[in-house]
């Protein structure tokens, strides 16, 4: 299901408790001009951290990303995750995907309209381009923390914040910076609602590396490990195997190269990504919610694994394209 709508105003009209999980990436804080409608964000009370107190941001019109300050923004982000926590199940999911930047990145234009940058101006005196380069607090180069400013103001929430899953690229963005490393991750949280919930381990597991493969072959019920602690006393039992022999628990740090779409002029969610996000929290034929729909990946995704999804799209083109790009998808029956 694609839902056309600004997902603040979408939202609140969908029954509580219908999503198993939501896979989503919102827009990132000042990267990107989308050229959306602008859109009414009533004042917000938040709380930054679990121990500081709450702050306040104004009321405000404009578009998710372009807000003034980085704390408008998450103030905007714990808004639109407020009520994705009212649409999820008591053992839900959610797997958030956000970029950073850095105070006094340059704003300006952006002619070439075909390939990707890490800022994207549509046209000159963009809203994007009256941000200010380094917000109130920082220094210029500070990388701003966007991705766990988020995480912990959402934890402040209710949410379990238990996982910050690495997105490794071995495709990044080249960079031309001779002072610091060039970046080649973003972060996947995983949050949950509740401290017990649905999470099928089982089907996201890895294939063993050979080496573990070797190491597993050995006998280790009948080795008895090191004796050179305690004075030469074994205390530890016979050495153990973790796994089966053929794989083991996916790990926290995920390669996968990002993904280019030749209708739009933005990087999209690799399909690959997002995979063991809905096959891990949501059962067959569970139901995943993604309030920025986008091209509608994860409802592509979700669908060829026999699951169902709604997905909230606020461009009226991108919604056009979803629809041709999920048109012809047919569902893969366990």
């Amino acid at each position: 299901m694609i839902l056309h709508g600004n997902n603040i105003e979408v939202m609140p009209t969908l029954p509580a408790g219908s999503f198993h999980t939501c896979v989503t990436s919102p827009p990132y804080w000042g990267l990107r001009d989308y050229g959306l409608e602008p859109s009414y964000w009533p004042e917000v009370t938040y709380t930054p951290m679990p121990g500081l107190p709450p702050v306040t941001v104004p009321e405000w019109t404009g578009c998710l990303g372009m807000e003034p300050t980085p704390e408008m923004y998450i103030a905007h982000i714990v808004l639109t995750f407020r009520e994705v926590w009212r649409l999820l199940r008591s053992d839900g999911t959610l797997w958030l995907n956000l970029g950073d930047t850095y105070a006094g990145s340059g704003k300006g234009a952006w002619k070439n309209k075909t390939a990707q940058k890490e800022v994207y101006v549509i046209e000159p005196g963009s809203a994007l381009t009256k941000i200010p380069k380094i917000p109130t607090g920082l220094k210029n180069k500070d990388l701003v923390g966007i991705p766990w400013r988020a995480a912990f103001a959402l934890q402040s929430e209710g949410w379990y914040l238990r996982m910050d899953n690495i997105w490794h690229k071995p495709n990044p963005m080249p960079e031309s910076v001779t002072d610091r490393t060039a970046k080649a991750h973003e972060y996947v949280f995983q949050l949950n609602k509740s401290e017990q919930y649905y999470f099928d381990h089982e089907v996201i597991k890895e294939p063993l590396a050979e080496s573990s493969i070797s190491r597993l072959a050995q006998d280790l019920e009948g080795q008895t490990g090191s004796s050179r602690a305690n004075g030469g006393a074994k205390t530890n039992g016979a050495m153990k195997a973790v796994g089966n022999g053929e794989t083991r628990n996916k790990r926290s740090v995920w390669t996968v190269a990002t993904a280019n779409f030749s209708e739009a002029h933005y990087a999209v969610f690799p399909e690959e990504l997002i995979e063991p996000c809905i096959l891990a929290s949501s059962p067959p034929e569970g139901w995943v919610l993604d309030p920025f729909g986008g091209r509608a990946t994860t409802m592509k995704v979700t669908y060829e694994n026999n699951r169902q999804c709604t997905v909230i799209e606020m461009s009226a083109a991108n919604v056009d394209i979803a629809k041709r790009y999920t048109a012809i998808i047919q569902p893969s029956l366990f």
